[in-house]
């Protein structure tokens, strides 16, 4: 699977993950813990670049949001492999503005490669724009 170069966090068992594109766009990938609830990781990703104005969500637009998508899915199998007691991931897709629709693009983006993170031992539930994905109780 052809992903970009991953820079990995100082501590193997760390929340942040870099890359950068071949169009020099830079990503974060984090993965942060809930309070009441330690095996819960919301995972957000965005781009670091100063050329859109902070706007750490924006759409780079470069045309190589397979490639992106695929480095993101290596670097939620890389945190699950480190962390294999987390219960729930949690996803939620910003919307781009003037988007009015009950699920973003980029929700629905998740929802397509979701599949290809997580096996038939997890469940994908919504709740408005948020996907959760639950390890199944044995």
């Amino acid at each position: 699977m052809d992903t970009y170069e991953i820079i990995k966090p100082n501590i193997p068992t760390g929340q942040v993950y870099h890359f950068t594109t071949d169009y020099g766009v830079e990503y974060e990938v984090r993965f942060a813990r809930k309070k009441e609830n330690i095996l819960h990781a919301v995972i957000a990703f965005g781009v670091l670049n100063e050329e859109y104005e902070g706007e750490e969500y924006a759409l780079t637009n470069k045309g190589d949001v397979f490639k992106v998508m695929r480095t993101i899915i290596t670097i939620i199998d890389m945190y699950g492999d480190k962390h294999p007691n987390t219960q729930v991931y949690e996803f939620t897709g910003v919307y781009k503005e003037g988007e009015d629709t009950e699920l973003s693009q980029r929700t629905k983006l998740y929802l397509r490669y979701l599949p290809r993170i997580f096996d038939n031992t997890w469940e994908i539930t919504m709740e408005g724009n948020k996907i959760f994905v639950t390890k199944k109780r044995k």
